[in-house]
């Protein structure tokens, strides 16, 4: 999400979710771990949340990444052209991460393109909503999965398919990164 419309619509969205439950800045950096004044830049759109802050958000209001970033986007349309598939840049962790389905609320999949860059490492500190259904088919490149005590490393063509529970990364081959397509399923 590089554009700032969409930017200045995720830190609204982000500060009226705080607002909908009651919780102060203090409480929403006790829930998430994430200071306080951190939150307020996020939430006035003075700086952009990483990967991992963003997880840890969504984690404090039970939405997958998509579908919050599915609620600052447009209308939804049943049929989105790559020009049209909102793209969400995480320059810190060398992520990007493409919403290639059309944002719609009453269906439970949705799938995503994500790209690490060579040596780029994901850490999530929990899942957003405990046992998500998750399936990776890895494009190319070469990924290593880690979930609690369990650890994968996908070649291309390689599909992997969990629940997603506790802590979790996502490290890219550190010459050839990774590119992969992620399908989320909501319960």
């Amino acid at each position: 999400m590089s554009e700032p419309d969409t930017e200045d619509r995720l830190a609204a969205r982000l500060a009226e979710l705080r607002l909908q439950r009651g919780w102060s800045l203090d409480e929403l950096a006790m829930a998430t771990g994430i200071s306080r004044a951190t939150l307020s830049r996020i939430e006035r759109a003075e700086t952009s949340p990483t990967a991992a802050l963003l997880n840890r958000l969504c984690v404090a209001y039970g939405l997958t990444m998509s579908r919050l970033l599915s609620e600052v986007e447009d209308d939804a349309l049943l049929l989105l052209k790559p020009e049209q598939q909102p793209v969400w840049v995480d320059e810190l962790s060398g992520f990007q991460r493409r919403n290639v389905s059309p944002p719609a609320t009453h269906f439970r999949a949705e799938m995503v393109e994500g790209v690490l860059q060579p040596g780029s490492r994901i850490d999530y500190d929990a899942p957003p909503i405990q046992g998500l259904e998750q399936h990776i088919w890895l494009q190319s490149g070469e990924l290593t999965i880690s979930m609690d005590a369990q650890s994968w490393t996908l070649q291309a063509g390689d599909c992997l398919r969990f629940h997603l529970t506790g802590k979790s990364s996502f490290t890219a081959h550190p010459q050839g990164g990774a590119r992969y397509i992620l399908v989320v399923c909501k319960p």
